[in-house]
This record gives structure tokens, C-alpha cells and sequence, in this order.
């Protein structure tokens, strides 16, 4: 017995370590990177501190007068700029009277610098004056430091005196690189645009399934039943061509038949309707393709399982319900229907996750238009860490839309066993042999 638990652990590892590495490992690492704000400005390890007019802004909403301070200039008399003043070669007393009596200064405003190195000894002229203002200009917009110390450091040499929680607000409002947050799910609360997304999401996969991925499906699957054998599997065949077909060759059918110079231009301008991108035209046209490129991929699938399930059933039940005559429909509502359960059951779990995470036919369709009126919620998080039209993907972000699929994925798996009563499909039978 020993020897038999052993080789079954055994050969069962092979699959327990592909679970792990292709399914449990990316949904670790997906509510990992969720909860960081991740993304190309701030790369994927430790960052700098860098004080860009993004970091002011940010500063601004909680310390405006701190913000627009240090988003300015300050003029500093240094031991740098004295050099440079001494390199200038103008009048010897200039640079010597600014060392020996204001070295280490700090003015907000050229005007109080100027005022003080209009009262040197050696009056300098109106040009001298400004081309040495010039040299004690000090700045700390744009600038990179390594570590907040540093920061910190050159704010203090700009004669900004700060306080422990002004310190710890521009440390934050300027570091670049990722830090653990929950902001991305706050973000995700709170934008108009991500309940949008939700409801376009919703709408697409309740439609797409009821009316193509199970419904037409299940119709399909009744119909070949009832069919010869030779047409029935002619029919089949057909309706397999959408899924066995390259998906970009397959969109790309959709699109010759609804662009503005395609077959139903073409044909509706015989009516005199003018051309134009019915793909693309406006919302309600958008979802009608959508939803009609992925229902035909989808029904397929369906087909084939329900199918394959009521050939399963014995045909004694349908001579037997002949004998008795019972009708077409009472033979699918009494016999066919009910012993479906389960394989509604997988149909319609498997196609609503499958709905939820796919966007390969919407992106190479609509990609999300017109506007963002067939954005979905995976290729909304697609767009989000992989590719939008801004630049700066956000890797935190697109993760944790990514990581509200998954639940959302198990909650509706849970809610599908309960409605479909999962625990009687797996219950002995009353009855044993």
C-alpha cells in the first residue's frame, strides 16, 4: 500500500509542479505586484529621488506653498559661484567683499540677491549685477538625487529649514522608485472611467453567454441531434471554422465585411446608403460585431460538448418517449435538458472565465473603440501595464485589475456550483449495483 502511495505521489508530480509554476506562481506574483505602484517611471527596484514638476504637483495637493517654493529658484551665495565670479574677472573687490561678508547666504528672490550685491563696496554696474546673480542661481527642479539624505541635504543648503512631516511629504512626492501601497485598488473604488470599464465587461460576457456560448450552443447541439449523421457532421465541421481559424486572419474577415469599403458598404450602397466602418461607427454597432466575432467562436465549443453529452444519453429513452408520444420538445425538456446539468454546468463556467480573461479578437477589432466604448476589463488592464498610448505603463495597476478578474472569476465559479446544485451531480446514486 505504501509502495502504491508512493508511485502515485510520484507520478502525479510532474502535474503538481506545472500547476504551481503556470498557475499558483502568477496569481502570487499578480496580487504581489498589485499592491506596489510599479511602473516604467519608477522601474521594478529601489529608485531615486528626483524633484520633477510631476513631484511638485503631487506636493501641491498637500503643501502648496512648499511646493511652489521649492519648484523655484533660490539664490545662494556659495563658494562656487564666488570661483566663478573670480573667473569672470571683473572688479577683484566684488568676489572678495561677497566672500568676507555674505558667503553662505540664501535669498528667495533675484531682487534681495541683487540688493545685496548692489551694496558692495565696488559698486558693480546694472550689467554686472545681473550677469552676477546669474552665477548664484540654485535650483533643485530637475535634479536626481541618490538618496533622501541627499535631498534633503540640497533643500537645506537652499535654506529651507523643513519639518519632520514636510520631510517624509516631499521624500514621497519625489522618490521614482516603487513602494507597497494600496492606491491601485483606491484608484480602481474611485474612477468613473474603471465602472465604466466594469459595466461594458459585464455586458459583454452576460450577452456573449447567454445568447451565443450556451444558448445558440445548446440550440446547435439540439438541432445536428435531430439531424442525419452525415449532415450533422457537416454541420459541425462548419460551425468549427471560426475557432480553427488564425484569429487575425479571422478578424480580419470582420473587418472586410463591415470597413467602409467592404462587403456591406458595398452592398447597402446599392440602396443608396453611404459608406462607412460599421465596425467602428458608433457603440451600438461596435457591440454587435463584437459580440457576434466572439459568439461564433464561442458557440463552437458549446457544440461540441453538449453534443457529445446527448449522444451520451441512451437511446432507449428516446424510443421509449416515442413509443409514448412524447413531441420533439417534450423530448428535449423531459429527457435532453435535464440530464445537461453538468455539462452546462462546464460550459458555462469555463466560457464565463474564458469571456472575462480573453481580448484577443476585441483588440485586433475595436482595440477598445469607438472612444472606449468596447473597452473591456482584460484589455483595459492590458492597456494599463503593457500598452497605452501615454508611455508610462503602470505595472501596479494593470496587476491588481488583473487580480479583481481572478475573484471575480471564483466568486461566479462559486455561484455557478450553487445554482446548478454541484454537490447532488457529484452525490452517490441512490440506487447501486
Amino acid at each position: 500500500m505504501r509502495t502504491s502511495r508512493t508511485l502515485g505521489l510520484i507520478m502525479i508530480a510532474p502535474a503538481a509542479i506545472m500547476i504551481l509554476l503556470f498557475f499558483l506562481m502568477p496569481v502570487v506574483l499578480t496580487a504581489a505586484f498589485s499592491l506596489t505602484n510599479m511602473s516604467t517611471a519608477t522601474g521594478i527596484s529601489g529608485g531615486a529621488y528626483q524633484v520633477t514638476q510631476a513631484a511638485v504637483n503631487r506636493l501641491t495637493a498637500e503643501m502648496p506653498e512648499l511646493a511652489s517654493a521649492i519648484a523655484g529658484p533660490r539664490f545662494v551665495i556659495d563658494e562656487e559661484g564666488v570661483a566663478a565670479l573670480e573667473a569672470l574677472k571683473l572688479k577683484p573687490g566684488l568676489a572678495a567683499g561677497l566672500r568676507a561678508e555674505h558667503l553662505g547666504e540664501v535669498f528667495a528672490s533675484r531682487r534681495e540677491a541683487e540688493r545685496v550685491i548692489k551694496s558692495l563696496k565696488d559698486r558693480p554696474s546694472t550689467r554686472e549685477v545681473k550677469q552676477m546673480s546669474d552665477l548664484f542661481n540654485r535650483s533643485v527642479l530637475n535634479t536626481r538625487f541618490e538618496t533622501r539624505e541627499a535631498l534633503l541635504e540640497s533643500l537645506r543648503r537652499l535654506g529651507f529649514d523643513l519639518a519632520p512631516e514636510e520631510q517624509e511629504a516631499v521624500a514621497k512626492a519625489t522618490y521614482t522608485g516603487w513602494v507597497w501601497t494600496a492606491d491601485n485598488f483606491r484608484t480602481i473604488g474611485k474612477s468613473p472611467d474603471m465602472a465604466q470599464i466594469f459595466l461594458n465587461t459585464a455586458f459583454y460576457v452576460a450577452v456573449t453567454l447567454l445568447f451565443f456560448n450556451v444558448g445558440y450552443a445548446l440550440f446547435l447541439a439540439v438541432t445536428t441531434h435531430y439531424m442525419a449523421a452525415a449532415t450533422a457532421s457537416i454541420f459541425r465541421a462548419v460551425w468549427l471554422l471560426p475557432r480553427i481559424t488564425p484569429v487575425v486572419i479571422y478578424v480580419l474577415m470582420w473587418k472586410w465585411l463591415t470597413w467602409d469599403n467592404g462587403f456591406l458598404s458595398l452592398f447597402m450602397g446599392q440602396f443608396g446608403y453611404p459608406a462607412k466602418n460599421y465596425l467602428l461607427d458608433n457603440a451600438r454597432n461596435a457591440w454587435f460585431f463584437v459580440i457576434l466575432l466572439n459568439g461564433f467562436i464561442g458557440a463552437s465549443m458549446g457544440m461540441l460538448v453538449f453534443s457529445s453529452a446527448i449522444k451520451a444519453i441512451p437511446e432507449t429513452q428516446f424510443h421509449a418517449s416515442e413509443v409514448d408520444g412524447a413531441s420533439r420538445w417534450q423530448q428535449i425538456r423531459y429527457i435532453v435538458l435535464p440530464q445537461l446539468r453538468w455539462p452546462i454546468l462546464f460550459v458555462t463556467c469555463y466560457q464565463t472565465l474564458s469571456l472575462l480573461a480573453s481580448f484577443n479578437e476585441i483588440l485586433l477589432s475595436t482595440r477598445g473603440g469607438p472612444g472606449r466604448a468596447t473597452e473591456v476589463w482584460s484589455l483595459a488592464a492590458y492597456h494599463t501595464a503593457l500598452q497605452n498610448y501615454t508611455g508610462n505603463l503602470e505595472y501596479g495597476l494593470g496587476a491588481a485589475m488583473a487580480l479583481v478578474l481572478v475573484v471575480i472569476g471564483v466568486i461566479l465559479s462559486l455561484i455557478y456550483l450553487r445554482v446548478f446544485r454541484y454537490d447532488t451531480l457529484i452525490s452517490k446514486p441512490l440506487i447501486e449495483d
